[in-house]
Protein backbone atom coordinates (compact mmCIF):
# COMPACT_ATOMS: atom_id res chain seq x y z
CA UNK A 1 0.00 0.00 0.00
CA UNK A 2 2.82 2.40 0.92
CA UNK A 3 4.54 1.67 -2.40
CA UNK A 4 1.34 2.43 -4.29
CA UNK A 5 0.84 5.70 -2.42
CA UNK A 6 4.48 6.66 -3.05
CA UNK A 7 4.11 6.00 -6.76
CA UNK A 8 0.93 8.09 -6.91
CA UNK A 9 2.65 10.95 -5.08
CA UNK A 10 5.62 10.84 -7.46
CA UNK A 11 3.28 10.90 -10.47
CA UNK A 12 1.34 13.87 -9.08
CA UNK A 13 4.50 15.82 -8.24
CA UNK A 14 5.95 15.06 -11.68
CA UNK A 15 2.77 16.27 -13.38
CA UNK A 16 2.81 19.48 -11.33
CA UNK A 17 6.46 20.05 -12.22
CA UNK A 18 5.79 19.53 -15.92
CA UNK A 19 2.75 21.82 -15.98
CA UNK A 20 4.83 24.54 -14.33
CA UNK A 21 7.33 24.56 -17.21
CA UNK A 22 7.27 27.92 -19.05
CA UNK A 23 5.97 26.48 -22.35
CA UNK A 24 2.64 25.70 -20.70
CA UNK A 25 2.14 29.40 -20.12
CA UNK A 26 -0.05 31.05 -17.54
CA UNK A 27 -3.81 31.35 -17.07
CA UNK A 28 -5.37 34.82 -17.44
CA UNK A 29 -5.49 36.80 -14.21
CA UNK A 30 -5.99 40.30 -12.83
CA UNK A 31 -7.38 42.95 -15.18
CA UNK A 32 -7.19 40.56 -18.10
CA UNK A 33 -9.43 38.03 -16.34
CA UNK A 34 -11.87 40.76 -15.32
CA UNK A 35 -12.22 41.81 -18.95
CA UNK A 36 -12.77 38.18 -19.97
CA UNK A 37 -15.58 37.80 -17.44
CA UNK A 38 -17.40 40.73 -19.08
CA UNK A 39 -17.36 39.09 -22.51
CA UNK A 40 -20.76 37.89 -23.80
CA UNK A 41 -18.91 34.82 -25.08
CA UNK A 42 -17.70 33.83 -21.60
CA UNK A 43 -20.21 31.94 -19.50
CA UNK A 44 -20.03 29.39 -16.67
CA UNK A 45 -16.32 29.98 -16.21
CA UNK A 46 -15.28 29.38 -19.83
CA UNK A 47 -15.57 30.73 -23.36
CA UNK A 48 -18.44 29.21 -25.35
CA UNK A 49 -19.07 28.58 -29.05
CA UNK A 50 -22.09 30.07 -30.80
CA UNK A 51 -23.59 26.60 -31.18
CA UNK A 52 -23.44 23.53 -28.98
CA UNK A 53 -20.01 22.03 -29.67
CA UNK A 54 -18.94 18.80 -28.01
CA UNK A 55 -15.29 17.87 -28.56
CA UNK A 56 -16.34 14.40 -29.72
CA UNK A 57 -19.32 13.46 -31.88
CA UNK A 58 -21.62 10.58 -30.94
CA UNK A 59 -19.25 8.02 -32.50
CA UNK A 60 -16.14 9.27 -30.72
CA UNK A 61 -14.41 9.38 -27.36
CA UNK A 62 -10.82 9.45 -26.13
CA UNK A 63 -10.49 5.64 -26.14
CA UNK A 64 -11.80 5.27 -29.71
CA UNK A 65 -9.51 8.04 -30.94
CA UNK A 66 -6.45 6.57 -29.22
CA UNK A 67 -7.14 3.06 -30.51
CA UNK A 68 -7.73 4.51 -33.97
CA UNK A 69 -4.28 6.06 -33.96
CA UNK A 70 -2.71 2.75 -32.96
CA UNK A 71 -4.53 0.94 -35.76
CA UNK A 72 -3.77 3.67 -38.29
CA UNK A 73 0.00 3.57 -38.19
CA UNK A 74 0.05 1.93 -41.64
CA UNK A 75 -2.23 4.49 -43.28
CA UNK A 76 0.57 6.79 -44.49
CA UNK A 77 -0.04 9.30 -41.71
CA UNK A 78 3.50 10.51 -42.32
CA UNK A 79 5.08 10.76 -45.80
CA UNK A 80 8.05 8.53 -46.54
CA UNK A 81 9.51 11.05 -48.96
CA UNK A 82 10.32 14.70 -48.48
CA UNK A 83 7.67 17.39 -48.86
CA UNK A 84 8.73 19.76 -51.69
CA UNK A 85 9.39 23.34 -50.65
CA UNK A 86 10.87 26.62 -51.85
CA UNK A 87 13.02 29.10 -49.92
CA UNK A 88 11.79 32.65 -50.56
CA UNK A 89 13.91 35.48 -49.16
CA UNK A 90 11.38 37.33 -47.03
CA UNK A 91 13.88 39.82 -45.64
CA UNK A 92 14.61 41.39 -49.05
CA UNK A 93 11.03 41.11 -50.34
CA UNK A 94 9.87 44.16 -52.29
CA UNK A 95 7.81 46.28 -49.87
CA UNK A 96 5.39 47.17 -52.66
CA UNK A 97 4.41 43.57 -53.30
CA UNK A 98 1.21 42.05 -51.90
CA UNK A 99 2.23 38.52 -51.01
CA UNK A 100 1.55 35.37 -49.01
CA UNK A 101 4.04 32.64 -48.09
CA UNK A 102 2.82 29.47 -46.38
CA UNK A 103 5.20 27.60 -44.05
CA UNK A 104 3.17 24.39 -43.74
CA UNK A 105 0.32 23.57 -41.35
CA UNK A 106 -1.21 26.87 -40.13
CA UNK A 107 1.83 29.16 -40.23
CA UNK A 108 2.06 31.84 -42.90
CA UNK A 109 3.46 35.27 -43.75
CA UNK A 110 1.41 38.06 -45.29
CA UNK A 111 2.61 41.33 -46.75
CA UNK A 112 -0.22 43.73 -47.60
CA UNK A 113 -0.33 47.51 -47.92
CA UNK A 114 3.32 47.69 -46.89
CA UNK A 115 2.70 45.84 -43.60
CA UNK A 116 4.13 42.46 -42.63
CA UNK A 117 1.96 39.92 -40.80
CA UNK A 118 3.05 36.59 -39.31
CA UNK A 119 0.27 34.17 -38.36
CA UNK A 120 0.55 31.24 -35.92
CA UNK A 121 4.28 30.65 -36.49
CA UNK A 122 5.66 27.23 -35.54
CA UNK A 123 9.35 26.85 -36.43
CA UNK A 124 10.52 24.55 -33.61
CA UNK A 125 10.00 21.33 -35.57
CA UNK A 126 7.26 20.00 -33.28
CA UNK A 127 3.59 20.72 -32.55
CA UNK A 128 3.83 19.78 -28.90
CA UNK A 129 5.36 20.86 -25.59
CA UNK A 130 8.42 18.64 -26.13
CA UNK A 131 10.57 18.27 -29.26
CA UNK A 132 10.28 14.47 -29.45
CA UNK A 133 6.50 14.66 -29.86
CA UNK A 134 4.49 15.28 -33.09
CA UNK A 135 7.53 16.08 -35.22
CA UNK A 136 7.35 17.95 -38.53
CA UNK A 137 7.47 16.00 -41.81
CA UNK A 138 10.71 15.88 -43.79
CA UNK A 139 11.17 18.98 -45.92
CA UNK A 140 8.68 21.14 -44.05
CA UNK A 141 11.20 22.93 -41.82
CA UNK A 142 13.02 25.00 -44.44
CA UNK A 143 12.34 28.18 -42.48
CA UNK A 144 13.50 29.29 -39.05
CA UNK A 145 13.04 32.47 -37.04
CA UNK A 146 16.28 33.76 -38.63
CA UNK A 147 14.48 33.88 -42.00
CA UNK A 148 11.72 36.12 -40.69
CA UNK A 149 11.99 39.90 -41.15
CA UNK A 150 10.80 42.50 -38.67
CA UNK A 151 7.07 41.89 -38.25
CA UNK A 152 4.47 44.64 -37.91
CA UNK A 153 1.76 42.29 -36.62
CA UNK A 154 2.10 38.87 -35.03
CA UNK A 155 -1.35 37.26 -35.21
CA UNK A 156 -2.26 34.31 -32.98
CA UNK A 157 -5.63 32.62 -33.62
CA UNK A 158 -5.61 30.44 -30.48
CA UNK A 159 -3.36 28.84 -27.90
CA UNK A 160 -3.01 25.25 -29.13
CA UNK A 161 0.51 23.87 -29.50
CA UNK A 162 0.37 23.74 -33.30
CA UNK A 163 -0.47 27.48 -33.41
CA UNK A 164 1.25 29.04 -30.40
CA UNK A 165 4.77 27.66 -30.19
CA UNK A 166 6.81 28.68 -27.15
CA UNK A 167 10.29 28.33 -28.67
CA UNK A 168 9.30 30.23 -31.81
CA UNK A 169 7.56 33.02 -29.92
CA UNK A 170 10.58 33.52 -27.63
CA UNK A 171 13.05 33.73 -30.54
CA UNK A 172 10.81 36.08 -32.53
CA UNK A 173 10.32 38.56 -29.69
CA UNK A 174 12.93 41.15 -30.84
CA UNK A 175 11.32 41.25 -34.30
CA UNK A 176 7.69 41.81 -33.27
CA UNK A 177 6.24 45.33 -33.21
CA UNK A 178 2.64 44.46 -32.26
CA UNK A 179 0.60 41.36 -31.37
CA UNK A 180 -3.05 40.69 -32.25
CA UNK A 181 -4.83 37.79 -30.50
CA UNK A 182 -8.03 36.66 -28.82
CA UNK A 183 -8.99 37.50 -25.25
CA UNK A 184 -6.70 35.88 -22.68
CA UNK A 185 -3.98 34.76 -25.10
CA UNK A 186 -1.98 37.87 -24.26
CA UNK A 187 -1.27 36.30 -20.87
CA UNK A 188 1.06 33.81 -22.56
CA UNK A 189 2.90 36.49 -24.46
CA UNK A 190 3.33 38.73 -21.43
CA UNK A 191 4.46 35.76 -19.32
CA UNK A 192 7.06 35.01 -22.00
CA UNK A 193 8.50 38.51 -21.90
CA UNK A 194 6.45 40.54 -24.39
CA UNK A 195 5.61 44.11 -23.47
CA UNK A 196 1.90 44.21 -22.62
CA UNK A 197 1.65 47.58 -24.37
CA UNK A 198 2.19 45.98 -27.79
CA UNK A 199 -0.48 43.30 -27.25
CA UNK A 200 -4.05 43.84 -28.45
CA UNK A 201 -6.54 41.20 -27.31
CA UNK A 202 -9.88 41.07 -29.11
CA UNK A 203 -13.33 39.64 -28.49
CA UNK A 204 -15.48 38.39 -31.35
CA UNK A 205 -16.90 41.15 -33.55
CA UNK A 206 -14.49 43.78 -32.26
CA UNK A 207 -12.70 45.90 -34.87
CA UNK A 208 -9.52 47.96 -34.67
CA UNK A 209 -7.78 50.31 -37.12
CA UNK A 210 -4.12 50.12 -36.04
CA UNK A 211 -2.80 51.90 -39.16
CA UNK A 212 -4.18 54.22 -41.81
CA UNK A 213 -6.36 52.26 -44.22
CA UNK A 214 -6.03 49.05 -42.23
CA UNK A 215 -8.90 47.34 -40.40
CA UNK A 216 -8.73 44.11 -38.41
CA UNK A 217 -11.91 42.44 -37.18
CA UNK A 218 -11.98 39.51 -34.79
CA UNK A 219 -14.62 36.98 -35.82
CA UNK A 220 -16.16 33.77 -34.40
CA UNK A 221 -14.84 30.27 -34.99
CA UNK A 222 -16.17 26.92 -33.77
CA UNK A 223 -13.32 25.41 -31.83
CA UNK A 224 -11.82 25.37 -28.32
CA UNK A 225 -8.65 26.36 -26.49
CA UNK A 226 -6.28 25.14 -23.80
CA UNK A 227 -2.76 23.80 -23.32
CA UNK A 228 -3.56 21.85 -20.14
CA UNK A 229 -6.57 19.94 -18.85
CA UNK A 230 -8.52 23.15 -18.22
CA UNK A 231 -10.09 24.29 -21.49
CA UNK A 232 -11.58 27.44 -22.97
CA UNK A 233 -9.94 30.01 -20.71
CA UNK A 234 -8.70 31.96 -23.75
CA UNK A 235 -10.63 32.84 -26.90
CA UNK A 236 -10.12 31.20 -30.31
CA UNK A 237 -10.78 33.60 -33.16
CA UNK A 238 -10.66 34.17 -36.90
CA UNK A 239 -9.73 37.58 -38.28
CA UNK A 240 -10.78 39.68 -41.25
CA UNK A 241 -8.00 41.87 -42.63
CA UNK A 242 -9.13 44.82 -44.75
CA UNK A 243 -6.86 47.19 -46.67
CA UNK A 244 -7.72 49.67 -49.46
CA UNK A 245 -6.90 46.94 -52.00
CA UNK A 246 -7.66 43.57 -50.37
CA UNK A 247 -10.02 41.82 -47.97
CA UNK A 248 -8.57 38.62 -46.49
CA UNK A 249 -10.34 36.14 -44.20
CA UNK A 250 -7.78 34.59 -41.85
CA UNK A 251 -9.55 31.51 -40.56
CA UNK A 252 -9.03 29.79 -37.24
CA UNK A 253 -9.32 26.05 -36.68
CA UNK A 254 -12.92 25.00 -36.33
CA UNK A 255 -15.95 23.14 -37.57
CA UNK A 256 -18.60 24.41 -39.95
CA UNK A 257 -21.30 26.64 -38.46
CA UNK A 258 -23.54 29.63 -39.15
CA UNK A 259 -20.77 32.17 -38.62
CA UNK A 260 -19.40 31.70 -42.15
CA UNK A 261 -22.66 32.79 -43.77
CA UNK A 262 -23.01 35.65 -41.30
CA UNK A 263 -19.50 36.87 -42.13
CA UNK A 264 -20.21 36.70 -45.87
CA UNK A 265 -23.41 38.72 -45.50
CA UNK A 266 -21.81 41.33 -43.25
CA UNK A 267 -18.62 42.01 -45.18
CA UNK A 268 -19.47 41.17 -48.78
CA UNK A 269 -16.88 39.88 -51.23
CA UNK A 270 -13.67 38.49 -49.76
CA UNK A 271 -10.63 38.43 -52.03
CA UNK A 272 -8.93 35.50 -50.30
CA UNK A 273 -10.22 33.07 -47.69
CA UNK A 274 -7.65 31.11 -45.68
CA UNK A 275 -9.40 28.01 -44.33
CA UNK A 276 -8.29 25.02 -42.29
CA UNK A 277 -8.04 21.67 -44.07
CA UNK A 278 -6.72 18.52 -42.49
CA UNK A 279 -6.45 16.73 -39.14
CA UNK A 280 -10.16 16.06 -39.49
CA UNK A 281 -12.19 13.06 -38.37
CA UNK A 282 -15.92 12.35 -38.13
CA UNK A 283 -15.40 11.83 -34.41
CA UNK A 284 -14.43 15.49 -33.95
CA UNK A 285 -16.40 17.00 -36.83
CA UNK A 286 -17.70 19.87 -34.69
CA UNK A 287 -14.25 21.32 -33.97
CA UNK A 288 -12.53 20.68 -37.32
CA UNK A 289 -14.07 21.13 -40.74
CA UNK A 290 -14.80 18.05 -42.81
CA UNK A 291 -13.70 17.89 -46.48
CA UNK A 292 -17.26 17.90 -47.83
CA UNK A 293 -17.95 21.28 -46.19
CA UNK A 294 -15.42 23.38 -48.11
CA UNK A 295 -17.60 24.29 -51.08
CA UNK A 296 -20.40 25.41 -48.78
CA UNK A 297 -18.01 27.48 -46.66
CA UNK A 298 -16.42 29.06 -49.71
CA UNK A 299 -19.82 30.19 -51.02
CA UNK A 300 -20.93 31.33 -47.55
CA UNK A 301 -17.92 33.64 -47.34
CA UNK A 302 -18.44 34.92 -50.91
CA UNK A 303 -14.73 34.47 -51.52
CA UNK A 304 -13.02 34.96 -54.88
CA UNK A 305 -10.16 32.60 -54.07
CA UNK A 306 -9.15 30.40 -51.19
CA UNK A 307 -6.17 28.55 -49.80
CA UNK A 308 -6.35 25.73 -47.28
CA UNK A 309 -3.96 25.28 -44.36
CA UNK A 310 -3.67 23.04 -41.26
CA UNK A 311 -2.16 20.18 -43.27
CA UNK A 312 1.04 18.78 -44.78
CA UNK A 313 3.40 19.24 -41.80
CA UNK A 314 2.17 17.33 -38.72
CA UNK A 315 0.23 14.08 -38.23
CA UNK A 316 -2.56 15.02 -35.82
CA UNK A 317 -5.35 12.83 -37.18
CA UNK A 318 -5.85 9.30 -38.45
CA UNK A 319 -5.87 9.94 -42.20
CA UNK A 320 -3.18 9.72 -44.91
CA UNK A 321 -0.99 12.83 -44.86
CA UNK A 322 -1.97 13.86 -48.41
CA UNK A 323 -5.70 13.14 -48.15
CA UNK A 324 -6.61 16.76 -47.26
CA UNK A 325 -4.94 18.15 -50.38
CA UNK A 326 -6.38 15.43 -52.62
CA UNK A 327 -9.94 15.89 -51.37
CA UNK A 328 -9.96 19.69 -51.34
CA UNK A 329 -8.46 19.76 -54.85
CA UNK A 330 -11.10 17.36 -56.15
CA UNK A 331 -13.83 19.41 -54.48
CA UNK A 332 -12.53 22.63 -56.03
CA UNK A 333 -12.48 21.12 -59.53
CA UNK A 334 -15.96 19.67 -59.16
CA UNK A 335 -17.44 22.92 -57.89
CA UNK A 336 -15.28 25.14 -60.13
CA UNK A 337 -13.82 27.00 -57.17
CA UNK A 338 -10.62 29.04 -57.33
CA UNK A 339 -8.23 27.13 -55.07
CA UNK A 340 -4.56 28.09 -54.84
CA UNK A 341 -2.08 25.38 -53.80
CA UNK A 342 1.39 26.83 -53.24
CA UNK A 343 4.28 24.71 -52.05
CA UNK A 344 5.71 25.50 -48.65
CA UNK A 345 7.69 28.71 -49.09
CA UNK A 346 6.33 29.52 -52.55
CA UNK A 347 5.52 33.20 -53.07
CA UNK A 348 1.84 33.89 -53.80
CA UNK A 349 1.20 37.18 -55.62
CA UNK A 350 -2.08 38.38 -54.11
CA UNK A 351 -2.68 40.76 -57.01
CA UNK A 352 -2.32 38.08 -59.70
CA UNK A 353 -5.43 35.92 -60.07
CA UNK A 354 -3.84 34.09 -63.02
CA UNK A 355 -0.87 32.69 -61.07
CA UNK A 356 -0.68 28.91 -61.49
CA UNK A 357 0.30 26.35 -58.87
CA UNK A 358 1.27 22.69 -59.09
CA UNK A 359 -0.45 19.77 -57.40
CA UNK A 360 2.80 19.35 -55.53
CA UNK A 361 1.59 16.51 -53.26
CA UNK A 362 1.36 14.09 -56.18
CA UNK A 363 4.29 11.73 -56.33
CA UNK A 364 5.22 12.07 -52.65
CA UNK A 365 4.71 8.70 -50.97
Amino acid sequence: MYLTISIIIVIILSAISILNLPQFGKSPSGERLERIKKSPNYRKGAFQNQSYTPVFADDGNFISVFSGFLKGRNKRLTPVGEIPSIKTDLITLDMNSEALVWFGHSSYFLQVDGKKFLVDPVFSGAAAPFSFMIKAFKGTDRYSTDDIPEIDYLVITHDHWDHLDYKTIIKLRPKIKKVICGLGTGEYLEFWGYDKNIITEMDWDEQISPDDGLKITSLPARHFSGRTLKRNQTLWTSFLLQTPKLTIFMGCDGGYDKHFEEIGKKFGTIDLAILENGQNDSRWKYIHMMPGEFSKTFHDLKAKRYITIHSSKFALANHPWDEPMIRVSESAKKSELSLITPKIGELVNLNDNTQKFEEWWKGVM
